[in-house]
């Protein structure tokens, strides 16, 4: 547990603190930030290394490097703004269907589970590319948000391991990955209007 508590509190250190800091370094931290401040972009990384936990074997490092290597060309997608539209819709819907992923224990194709991976990854990227600050440096503003990605994705893995040693913690992971799918449903209904 202290390895989480350390990990949340290195992620979740608040951007306002990294608002005034410019170069090389600000931007890093800025960029750190980032997939923690929107509840969506948390779940959907979180959620990507509990699915590579559920399945297992090489998964629970090529799932997540899968995640960590389409977003960074998505974020480079962003940065020069193709004009990839229902960017929000595309972030919701990952967080929907990851969840549901979870919430089957991951017992879906694997070819499956690694194309949606990817795609929702260009989605997160270029959200990420596309809010890149202007005073930041955009390299390294792009290499602090695949670190906090590569972090809440170990921090699922880390969750799915901690879940096998808890009676009943596979169930609840499970229902977790259901919450997660209905939050993304919210979000979803909330873009509409409903």
């Amino acid at each position: 547990m202290r390895f989480i508590y350390a990990l949340l509190f290195f992620i979740l250190i608040p951007a306002t603190a990294f608002a005034h800091e410019e170069g090389i370094y600000g931007s890093f931290k800025a960029g750190i930030s980032h997939p923690v401040l929107g509840l969506d972009h948390l779940l959907a990384m979180v959620s990507v290394g509990v699915i590579s936990h559920q399945m297992g074997g090489r998964a629970i490092w090529t799932v997540p490097a899968t995640f960590v290597v389409v977003m960074a060309f998505g974020g480079v997608l962003g940065m020069i703004d193709i004009g990839l539209v229902s960017i929000e819709l595309g972030i919701a819907l990952s967080v929907v269907v990851l969840g549901i992923a979870i919430a089957a224990n991951a017992q879906i194709s694997n070819a499956l589970i690694y194309l949606f991976v990817a795609m929702f990854a260009v989605f997160h990227g270029y959200a990420h590319g596309l809010e890149i600050p202007q005073l930041a440096t955009s390299w390294s503003y792009v290499i602090g948000f695949m670190a906090g990605t590569a972090f809440l994705h170990i921090l699922g893995v880390y969750l799915g391991r901690l879940s096998e040693k808890m009676r009943f913690g596979q169930d609840y992971l499970r229902y977790t990955g259901a919450v997660s799918a209905g939050i993304g449903l919210h979000i979803i209904l909330g873009m509409a209007g409903l």
